[in-house]
């Protein structure tokens, strides 16, 4: 499942996020936007504020995927689980 949408709107799609400050800022909850600009205002220009960017623009677009936080605090606790397949065999793949 990509976190990008294949067209404009459609049911289970997510809209972009440009990876720029402004839209990654507008994107997250407000309570991880306070944490994300501490970050973002402190960090170096170069790999260390890429990496501040990288790691917020993937959480304000998961951010946007419906009913995200519901389904991980089912996770942590345990409710509503899927059980995986098992793995294939080498003489299956």
């Amino acid at each position: 499942m990509s976190a990008q949408p294949e067209g404009p709107g459609g049911a289970g799609r997510v809209r972009p996020v440009p990876r720029t400050i402004k839209a990654i800022g507008e994107a997250l909850t407000r309570e991880k936007r306070a944490r994300f600009y501490g970050e973002v205002l402190t960090a170096e220009q170069g790999p260390e504020l890429d990496g501040v960017l990288e790691r917020w623009w993937l959480d304000a677009v998961l951010d946007q995927v419906p009913g995200r936080r519901r389904r991980h605090a089912d996770g942590v606790a345990g409710r509503n689980l899927v059980p995986l397949p098992e793995p294939r065999g080498e003489s299956e793949r």
